[in-house]
């Protein structure tokens, strides 16, 4: 009997700053695929790749910033976090100078000021990621 797993996906709550090292929000993008909506920017970890190389990778492709991984935030693991399949996402707090440009599964990529983010809009656990987020900002 095969042995059968989640799959293994990584995002990261990017923060994006100016060249004067000013925050200018953070990066969300427009889904391109199903399930459409908001979402942080992510994908899935390949085979031969670390969850950090494969974060960095996923970050270039769907917002074409070069991120510095800053720290881990968390692993989401709810088996109904993503309605498609179970997968199990390790998100990081990233770092990037610059403005952000939509790349392959992103078919938009915007950034937003904490006070700004559109809610309603988010998919999957990304509701609950954000706050997380939110909450461990607080605590700095």
């Amino acid at each position: 009997m095969p042995i059968k797993t989640p799959f293994l996906a990584t995002d990261s709550i990017i923060e994006c700053y100016d060249s004067d090292g000013v925050f200018q929000g953070i990066v969300l993008i427009e889904r391109r695929n199903s399930p459409h909506g908001i979402a942080l920017p992510g994908g899935f970890v390949e085979v031969g790749e670390s969850v950090e190389e494969a974060c960095r990778r996923e970050m270039m492709e769907e917002t074409g910033l070069d991120i510095t991984l800053t720290r881990l935030l968390g692993v989401y693991s709810d088996p109904k976090r993503d309605p498609r399949f179970h997968t199990v996402s390790v998100v990081y707090i990233s770092r990037a100078v610059g403005t952000p440009s939509a790349g392959d599964d992103a078919k938009e990529a915007h950034l937003f000021h904490l006070s700004q983010i559109p809610w309603s809009e988010l998919v999957f656990d990304h509701e609950t990621i954000l706050k997380d987020y939110l909450h461990d900002k607080e605590q700095c």
